[in-house]
């Protein structure tokens, strides 16, 4: 939660006769809006107007809470007093229920269990049958990622770790990430959890990401659904599907935090994503505005920003209609459902879904998966409001004769991604390839970078290869010593999990004559190398 200062207790007592529980709220002031009360410089205004509206914002969760909260006392006393009816009781409970049920409704209303029933089979469906978490709330921002198997190339790891990379410390502290593997294969979703801990086990280890999966009992017998739009059975199982893990992810994550954002796990972010969709719903709030969504990227589901306490009518819309149509039918046919009455044109009713429905002038978010989790669905869509995607970055290197064992797809040639034209892109290395860089002249390497695979293509990597140079010195070492070849090549380092080889050379070995990459294993993939920098130490 954010650090504040106590402003005022809200205290609620129950309806059982406000004798068995007590609900204690507690508002918190954004420091900064105190700050702005002792020191009144109008240039704070806005910062003063975010305060507000993010406190706000924090009071609707608040209220969402404790409505919640008495929900499940009104059910908790129906339950004690169908209990009752059959069964002899201590007097004092029997006096306390008897007094503290009058108000309780005879009518029931629909629940998931309305619209699901199978889930009464088993108590443990609606429980997550596998959770990694430190249990990290009272956040701005939660991100919503589910995942599930690829039959030909996985990008989750790709997209965490660019939107990690795109976030300040700051954010990343007022940010949850929620990654529900959508599988029913428990190893699988322990072994997704496994990769996530080893790459990030820092993020793990403060709560940023946490991993989460739905009991195989959540799901229907997918057999039995209905054929519907005119698609076939396969269609149908993957969007029907697609619903039932939006609505639990969404039900897991609606009480983490102030606004949810929903994402796939094959996308890119722009830097600062976080900031910029906070302060835009901050604004929106402050001019009291009335929106449901705001949209950071025009494909799909991807980038819908929500308040947390409007995720119920999702859940609700989705669980309701999972196999009738896709999630982002569904939510446009909720949007309209809101505003748009039979007795007004197409004209009136566009304009009140825009209100509800409000898009960000550029797409924080863009689509970089080719391979869709539907077998044999490509995806090749693209925003084009999120602008140019960097497939390589060039350099100014050390003249130098490149040479690759690796044949090159078309002009991807590995010579013209050392001048820094494009990136270079092999078929399929195998072990004992060889990537050489012989310099015109030797030289002192101050450090070097060798970035391999890009953001649509994160498999196509080096894996099990290392660094190796040619030093002035390499003659008088010892060849039995682990770190030279049997050709003379002192190994400096290798590539790491993400595909990346970097770091100094030490001027004790002397000037380097000849940099190389050696394949130790045969590759599934095609291999990119999308960064070359080589920099020269020209010190004395």
């Amino acid at each position: 939660m954010m650090k504040g200062k106590m402003l005022s207790h809200i205290v609620t007592i129950s309806p059982i006769k406000k004798k068995c529980l007590i609900i204690l709220m507690v508002v918190v002031v954004p420091c900064s809006i105190l700050n702005f009360l002792s020191t009144p410089d109008l240039r704070d205004e806005t910062a003063l107007q975010n305060g507000i509206a993010e406190l706000q914002a924090k009071l609707e969760n608040l209220q969402a809470k404790y409505v919640n909260t008495q929900e499940e006392l009104n059910l908790l006393s129906h339950q004690l007093l169908t209990f009752t009816e059959n069964a002899h009781i201590l007097p004092d409970l029997q006096y306390l229920i008897n007094n503290g049920t009058s108000n309780i409704t005879s009518i029931k209303l629909p629940s998931i269990f309305t619209f699901l029933p199978y889930l009464l089979n088993d108590l443990n469906s609606l429980k997550p049958a596998f959770l990694q978490s430190k249990g990290k709330t009272g956040v701005s921002m939660v991100l919503g990622i589910p995942t599930v198997k690829r039959q030909v190339q996985s990008y989750l790891l790709a997209t965490l770790k660019n939107l990690l990379d795109s976030m300040s410390s700051e954010e990343m502290a007022d940010t949850l990430i929620i990654v529900v593997v959508a599988e029913t294969d428990l190893d699988y979703v322990s072994y997704v959890a496994k990769q996530i801990e080893v790459h990030f086990p820092e993020e793990t280890e403060i709560g940023l990401v946490e991993v989460i999966s739905p009991s195989p009992s959540y799901y229907p017998n997918f057999t039995q659904l209905k054929n519907t739009l005119g698609d076939d059975h396969q269609r149908v199982k993957w969007r029907s599907k697609q619903n039932l893990d939006f609505a639990f992810i969404m039900s897991y994550a609606q009480t983490k935090g102030t606004f949810y954002v929903q994402l796939e796990d094959d996308i890119l972010a722009k830097k600062n994503f976080i900031t910029t969709m906070k302060l835009y719903a901050l604004e929106k709030i402050g001019l009291k505005e009335n929106w449901f969504i705001l949209d950071f990227c025009q494909l799909g589901f991807i980038g819908k920003l929500f308040k947390s306490v409007d995720l119920p009518w999702l859940v609700q819309f989705f669980l309701m209609f999972y196999n009738a149509k896709p999630v982002d039918w569904l939510l446009d046919n909720l949007i309209t459902t809101k505003v748009c009455g039979i007795d007004k044109d197409n004209k009136h009713c566009k304009i009140a879904k825009a209100e509800l429905w409000r898009h960000y002038e550029h797409s924080l978010f863009q689509h970089i998966g080719t391979h869709s989790s539907l077998k044999g669905k490509v995806q090749k869509l693209k925003d084009k409001k999120f602008g140019k995607i960097i497939l390589h970055y060039p350099h100014e290197n050390p003249e130098a004769i490149v040479e690759s064992q690796i044949k090159p797809y078309k002009r991807y040639t590995l010579d013209r991604a050392y001048r820094g034209e494009t990136f270079y892109w092999g078929l399929l290395p195998q072990s004992g390839d060889h990537l050489y860089f012989n310099f015109s002249r030797p030289i002192y390497i101050k450090k070097y970078l060798f970035r391999s695979g890009n953001v649509e293509h994160p498999s196509d990597k080096f894996y099990n290869t290392t660094i190796e140079i040619m030093s002035e010195f390499s003659n008088n070492m010892d060849r039995n010593n682990n770190n030279i070849t049997e050709d003379g090549y002192i190994v400096i380092n290798k590539f790491d999990s993400f595909g990346i080889a970097q770091g100094r050379v030490d001027r004790s070995f002397g000037k380097i004559s000849g940099l190389r990459m050696t394949v130790h294993s045969d590759s599934d993939n095609w291999a990119i190398i999308s960064e070359i920098h080589i920099v020269e130490d020209e010190s004395r």
